[in-house]
C-alpha cells in the first residue's frame, strides 16, 4: 500500500518523533535504469544503505542546481549512500529515453537514475514540484521529505545523524553501491552549448561537455586552439591552467571595446556562477562578475553573486552586455569598461508577464539576440521554460512574440497567437530582421517574422540545437547549428526568400496530476523546518517569504501576492475550472549553537506551479513541503 508521507519531519533522523507515524518507502517503477550497468534495483536490496531520491527533470535549472549540490556529499559518502535520480519528465522530449541519456552523460550524474516517464513513482513519493529530494534510512523508512533547491547542508547533517544512529545499531552496511558509469558518447566536442563567429575566420564553441573553449577552422571540425584544463573548476590563469564549469554563452566584443577592456571575448561560465574573459592573443582567462558562489533569492550574503548566466549578447544602444541570468530567471547587464554587473529585467519569480522590465517575469532565459539600431533596437531572448520568445524595447519595457505559459508547448506553425515552441535554447537575427530560433526540444530551426506575426519551421530532425551562426555570403543564406546532442556542428542551408514550411505536429501541456481544490476559501500552507542544529535565521530581516499568484489571473479573487508568513488563505474563483497556482517560498536558516562565532546560514527557496482542478467537494487546504 502507498501512504503518502506526512506534512512534516522534525528530526530528519531514523528515530521518528513520537506524534508522526512511521511511513515505509514506496516501491520504485518506472520505465528503465540507467547508470546500473542494465540492472534494475530495488528499495530491498538497497536496505543498509542510505537513499537520497531526486526527482527531477533536465530541462530545470534548479534540478542542475540540486545536482552540483549533491555531487560531495556523494563523493563524502559513497560508502554509505547511494543517491538516485528519479527522472519524471516535463517536456515531451524529456521522455525520449535517448534524450535522457544523453542528459545523464551531458551533466555528468555519477549515480543511478530511474526513467520515470509516466510519473509512477513521482506520485508514490507525492512530489508537487522539481526538484524534490526524499531521504530513506537504512531499514527503508522516509525521514525527510523536502523540496527545492539549497538543501545540502540540511542533508549533510540527516545523513551524518543516519550514519551515527544506524552504525550504532548496527544496521549500517557499507560498501560500493550499484552506479556502473556509462560509456561517453563524445568527440572532439562535448555537448557544445554555443558558437560565435571570429573576424580571423572559424568558430569559437563553447565545449561544455569538456568544460572548455575551443576555436575550429571554418569547416566545423579541425581543432585550432583551446583554452580551459578540460576540468570542472574556476580558475584565472593562462589557457592550459584556466578552469571552467560547463560554459555557455559566448560574446566576441566589438573591436574598440575590446581594445580599451584588453580581452575579446565574455563568456557565461554557467555552472560557477560567473561571467569570464577570454583574451585571443594570450589566451589568457579572467573573472569578470561573479564569485563561484550562486546568487540565492532573499538570501542575506548575495553580494558579488550570480546564478547559472546562460547567455550573453552586446547591445550597441546600452553600450553593455546583456546577460540571460536562466538561475533566477532575470536579465542582467555588465559594463566591460567599469566591470558593473547589476540586474535588468526580471522579478526572479518564473512565469511569462509582460510589462516594465522591473515587473516582468521570465522562466530561465537561456538565449539572446539583438536587430535593429538606435531607439529601434529589440533584446530577443528565448525564454526557455515558457518555451517562448520575448523582447526588450529601449523604453525597457517586455514584450511576447510566441508562448503561453510554464505548460504549454509543441510545434506549432502559423499566426504568432496560436504557434508553440519547445523548449528553445538560442535565438539569431537574420538579415532582414526576422528571427531564427533554435527549437531545442523539437530538433527544429523556427523562423518568426515580426512584420507578419507568422512562425515557420526552416529545418527539423536536428539533435538539441542549442546555438547558431547566421552565414549571408553572395545572395546565400545558411546557418551553422550547435547540435549539442550530436556534439558537433552542422551547417544548414536557408532558402534566399526565408519561406518556411507551415507545420503542426500538436500542441501539448505539461500533464501532471491536478490537485482538486474547492471554490471560496483554501488554506495554503508552506512547512518548513529547519534542519537538526539549525534555527530561523532573522538577523537581516524576516527569515521567510511567501510569494502567490494563478494563470489564469481570474483563480485567485483573492490571497495573491507576497508576505512573510508561510501560511496563508487565499480565495479559489468557482467559476474558473482549472488553472496553475504560482507558489514560491523561501525560508533561511542558520546553525543553533552559541558557541560558534560565524554561524553558517543557509537558504532553501522552490518555485511550485500546481496544476489545480476547482470543484465542490475539492480539497480547503494545499499543503507544501519546503523542508520536512
Amino acid at each position: 500500500m502507498r501512504q503518502r508521507p506526512p506534512a512534516v519531519f522534525t528530526g530528519g533522523v531514523s528515530t521518528p518523533h513520537t506524534s508522526l507515524p512511521r511511513v515505509r518507502a514506496s516501491a520504485l517503477t518506472g520505465r528503465n535504469w540507467l547508470n546500473t550497468g542494465g540492472r534494475t534495483l530495488t528499495l530491498d536490496e538497497l536496505r543498509g544503505k542510505i537513499v537520497i531520491l531526486d526527482f527531477w527533470t533536465f530541462c530545470c535549472i534548479n534540478c542542475l542546481h540540486v545536482l552540483d549540490e549533491l555531487r560531495e556529499l556523494e563523493e563524502q559518502h559513497r560508502d554509505e549512500l547511494v543517491i538516485i535520480g528519479v527522472h519524471s519528465p516535463k517536456f515531451v522530449h524529456e521522455a525520449d529515453p535517448d534524450a535522457l541519456a544523453a542528459a545523464v552523460e551531458r551533466y555528468g550524474v555519477a549515480h543511478p537514475v530511474l526513467d520515470d516517464p509516466t510519473l509512477s513513482t513521482w506520485q508514490a513519493y507525492t512530489a508537487r514540484a522539481w526538484p524534490t529530494l526524499v531521504v530513506i534510512d537504512p531499514e527503508g523508512y522516509i525521514v525527510a521529505h523536502m523540496a527545492g533547491e539549497g538543501h545540502a547542508p540540511a542533508l549533510a547533517r540527516i545523513v551524518t545523524q543516519l550514519i551515527e544512529d544506524h552504525d550504532a545499531r548496527g544496521t549500517l552496511h557499507r560498501g560500493s553501491g550499484p552506479y556502473v558509469p556509462p560509456p561517453t558518447t563524445a568527440g572532439m566536442l562535448s555537448f557544445p552549448a554555443k558558437a560565435v563567429p571570429l573576424p580571423a575566420g572559424g568558430y569559437l564553441v563553447a565545449d561544455a561537455g569538456h568544460h572548455q573553449i575551443v576555436h575550429v577552422a571554418a569547416d566545423g571540425v579541425t581543432e585550432q586552439a583551446r583554452y580551459g584544463a578540460g576540468e570542472r573548476g574556476l580558475v584565472d590563469g593562462p589557457a592550459h591552467t584556466a578552469q571552467f564549469n560547463e560554459p555557455n554563452g559566448l560574446l566576441v566584443l566589438p573591436p574598440d571595446v575590446a581594445a580599451e577592456v584588453g580581452y575579446d571575448v565574455v563568456v557565461a561560465d554557467t555552472v560557477n556562477h560567473c561571467v569570464r574573459s577570454l583574451s585571443l592573443s594570450t589566451g589568457a582567462v579572467g573573472t569578470l562578475a561573479g564569485n563561484g558562489r550562486q546568487y540565492m533569492v532573499g538570501g542575506p550574503d548575495n553580494e558579488g553573486r550570480l546564478t547559472s548566466p546562460w547567455d550573453v549578447v552586446w547591445s550597441a544602444h546600452r553600450k553593455q552586455v546583456i546577460i540571460a541570468m536562466a538561475g533566477n530567471h532575470t536579465l542582467w547587464t555588465l559594463d566591460p569598461r567599469t566591470g558593473q554587473c547589476q540586474w535588468f529585467a526580471g522579478t526572479m519569480n518564473e512565469g511569462l508577464v509582460d510589462g516594465p522590465v522591473a515587473q516582468s517575469w521570465f522562466a530561465q532565459p537561456s538565449g539572446l539576440a539583438v536587430t535593429g539600431v538606435d531607439a529601434d533596437e529589440r533584446v530577443w531572448v528565448a525564454d526557455s521554460e515558457t518555451s517562448a520568445l520575448r523582447w526588450i524595447d529601449t523604453s525597457d519595457t517586455v514584450h511576447t512574440a510566441v508562448g503561453a505559459g510554464l505548460f504549454d508547448f509543441g510545434h506549432r506553425d502559423g499566426d504568432a497567437d496560436q504557434a508553440l515552441f519547445q523548449h528553445p535554447l538560442a535565438v539569431a537575427a537574420l538579415p532582414d530582421n526576422s528571427l531564427v530560433v533554435a527549437d531545442t526540444y523539437n530538433g527544429a530551426l523556427r523562423r518568426y517574422d515580426p512584420a507578419t506575426r507568422t512562425v515557420s519551421t526552416l529545418a527539423s530532425g536536428l539533435a538539441e540545437p542549442s546555438g547558431m551562426v547566421v552565414h549571408h555570403e553572395g545572395g546565400e543564406l545558411s546557418v551553422v547549428v550547435v547540435e549539442s546532442a550530436a556534439h558537433q556542428l552542422t551547417g544548414v542551408a536557408l532558402p534566399a526568400s526565408l519561406v518556411g514550411e507551415v507545420l503542426d505536429t500538436g500542441a501539448h501541456r505539461t500533464q501532471r496530476p491536478t490537485t482538486a481544490v474547492r471554490g471560496g476559501q483554501v488554506d495554503l500552507r508552506v512547512v518548513f523546518t529547519p534542519a537538526p542544529g539549525q534555527k530561523y535565521d532573522d538577523r537581516f530581516g524576516p527569515s521567510t517569504r511567501l510569494s502567490v499568484s494563478a494563470t489564469p489571473e481570474n483563480l485567485l479573487l483573492d490571497g495573491a501576492g507576497d508576505t512573510v508568513e508561510l501560511t496563508r488563505t487565499v480565495r479559489i474563483n468557482p467559476d474558473v475550472e482549472q488553472g496553475v497556482l504560482h507558489v514560491t517560498a523561501q525560508a533561511a536558516s542558520c546553525d543553533d549553537d552559541p558557541a560558534i562565532e560565524f554561524p553558517a546560514c543557509h537558504l532553501a527557496q522552490q518555485d511550485w506551479g500546481v496544476p489545480v482542478t476547482v470543484s465542490h467537494d475539492g480539497a480547503d487546504s494545499l499543503d507544501l513541503s519546503l523542508r520536512g
